[in-house]
């Protein structure tokens, strides 16, 4: 029997896809302040949806173009519609309903309820048979209480605040913030869109498995998905900001840097990134890393612009790590299920000289 050597690369193609994902968290992080701080200069949302995609599909179109020339497969026209689809969902209804529920809602209740996507994707992957549970296996047993344990911590976060904990220095950089407007967190209206940008988020990291079976084009896929979006995302723009033709019109200022870093590392970078993983994991593997994000904002908020940090988002993120952790490690049996199945399928086939078709 070959025994299994354990060295720093085998270690690095193990744990690849979780490493990605905790990077792609960060990039998330960084994506948040800027795009928050153009906002906050009176950049309109809907706007920067339209610009950020157009220059993600022209930064990616040249690596998708030629070094993916032999694995693109025909783009058929039932493919296309697919395509457009997951861009409607995943880019012009998700990011647009997101934005708009900050008309009616405060940016820390939006990012709390936003890591219920997890939640929600596993609940649906098991209802399309995505997932794999056994309720005999301590494996499976572990992917059901890690996403209950992660939805606790998220709802500890939301719903508990405690004591302050005091800043250790003053803020190191000064954010300006929008004028606080009437919001009603509890509003019918402002609760609905949050859920529904949460649901469609959960629906489109699922389709996103399904599609990649028949365009398994990584860096294809985002750019078609990035330019059909921002298409998407115009015609939108135009009907929203109809009466305001100037909010088109872009300066040498933080909202240009937004829409570069949002181009090219959230639109291009992270899209891609996450079809990667979708293919390598599935969608519940991508969505569990979200309530890392979370994390990291209110950690640097706290350390680096110097805003309340309270001691329920510190046991809220406690226990969002232990239930991302133990869903992890389910997760982990899903290979030895893959295995035992290729196994089968080698028999039948003839292939392991048991059983000769």
């Amino acid at each position: 029997m070959e025994k299994k050597v354990f060295s720093p690369l085998h270690v690095y193609k193990e744990f690849k896809p979780h490493l990605v994902m905790v990077l792609a968290q960060v990039g998330y992080t960084f994506l948040y302040f800027i795009s928050e701080s153009s906002f906050n200069h009176g950049m309109s949302p809907y706007v920067y949806v339209t610009y950020r995609h157009v220059l993600a599909g022209a930064v990616m179109f040249p690596f998708a173009y030629f070094l993916e020339r032999s694995l693109r497969p025909k783009l058929t026209l039932v493919l296309f519609m697919e395509i457009f689809v997951l861009s409607l969902l995943g880019i012009t209804m998700a990011l647009n309903l997101y934005f708009a529920s900050l008309k009616y809602t405060s940016p820390t209740f939006l990012a709390s309820m936003f890591n219920t996507i997890a939640s929600i994707t596993f609940i649906i992957a098991v209802a399309l048979r995505i997932e794999v549970i056994d309720l005999r296996n301590p494996r499976s047993i572990a992917k059901i209480l890690g996403t209950l344990i992660s939805l606790a911590g998220v709802l500890t976060m939301t719903l508990y605040k405690g004591p302050v904990m005091r800043n250790l220095w003053h803020p190191l950089i000064h954010i300006i913030q929008r004028k606080s407007s009437s919001i009603n967190e509890s509003g019918l209206k402002g609760s609905l869109l949050t859920i529904s940008c949460c649901a469609t988020f959960s629906i489109w990291y699922i389709m996103q498995a399904s599609t990649l079976k028949r365009y398994p084009a990584q860096l294809s896929l985002t750019t078609w998905m990035c330019f059909m979006g921002a298409i998407q995302s115009a015609v939108f723009t135009l009907i929203v900001e109809h009466n305001n033709t100037s909010a088109w019109i872009i300066g040498l200022n933080i909202d240009l840097w937004s829409i570069i870093y949002g181009g090219i590392v959230g639109g291009g970078l992270l899209i891609y990134i996450q079809l990667w993983c979708t293919e390598k994991k599935g969608p519940v593997f991508v969505t569990v890393f979200n309530p890392l994000c979370t994390i990291f904002v209110a950690i640097l908020a706290y350390f680096v612009l110097g805003e309340k940090l309270y001691l329920g988002s510190i046991i809220g993120a406690f226990i969002v790590i232990m239930g991302l952790y133990l869903l992890l490690w389910g997760k982990e049996g899903d290979k030895e299920v893959d295995f035992k199945t290729k196994v089968k399928l080698q028999y039948k086939n003839g292939e392991g000289g048991l059983e000769e078709c």
